[in-house]
């Protein structure tokens, strides 16, 4: 993609500061994901029973190289106040139509506070105006209910069902597809 303009790197909405990730943040993410492992682990293999603190450096040196080449990025989903992290959500599998897939996760103690449809929307946003997207889908396996909820609260408009389209533990799961597209999105 060919952007002329800086992209942010943060976002404060109304409740929480959501921000690029960085290296620093590698103790934050591995007792986030850690104490979030049962109820996230089922739908996000990424966050699976031994998750270490390797696993979170790892990942997060990710971040700088992806966001150089326009692949993916990931941010942080914060409390301004405390600097407690809540979750992560973020862009990723930009292709050249210029479509990307949103993503959200919000740690076990955090969830059902509308944090990740406050995050999630300012993220399509970012999609869109800084990314120059012209689709942001969302995909969940239809045993998520949790995450079908944020992409309707978020506004996205339900496209249907996908047999077969996500794998999850050696296991086939149809998904849902929502999808965002310039014309959904406010100021």
């Amino acid at each position: 993609m060919n952007l002329t303009k800086p992209i942010p790197t943060r976002f404060e909405t109304e409740r929480l500061l959501v921000r690029r990730y960085e290296l620093a943040d590698e103790q934050k993410l591995f007792e986030a994901a850690r104490s979030s492992i049962a109820e996230v682990f089922e739908f996000l293999p990424w966050c699976h029973p031994d998750y270490s603190i390797e696993d979170s450096r790892s990942w997060l040196k990710t971040i700088l190289p992806n966001w150089r080449e326009g692949s993916a990025y990931s941010f942080g989903i914060f409390d301004p106040g405390s600097k407690e992290l809540l979750g992560g959500c973020g862009i990723n599998q930009i292709d050249e139509h210029p479509v990307g897939n949103l993503g959200y996760w919000i740690t076990s103690a955090h969830t059902r506070k509308g944090i990740a449809t406050e995050a999630g929307r300012t993220l399509a946003r970012f999609g869109i105006k800084h990314l120059g997207l012209q689709r942001i889908e969302i995909v969940m396996s239809v045993e998520n209910p949790g995450s079908r909820g944020v992409a309707e609260a978020i506004g996205a408009t339900y496209e249907g069902r996908l047999h077969n389209r996500l794998s999850l533990h050696g296991r086939a799961h149809d998904a849902f597809l929502y999808s965002i597209t310039p014309d959904d999105i406010t100021s």
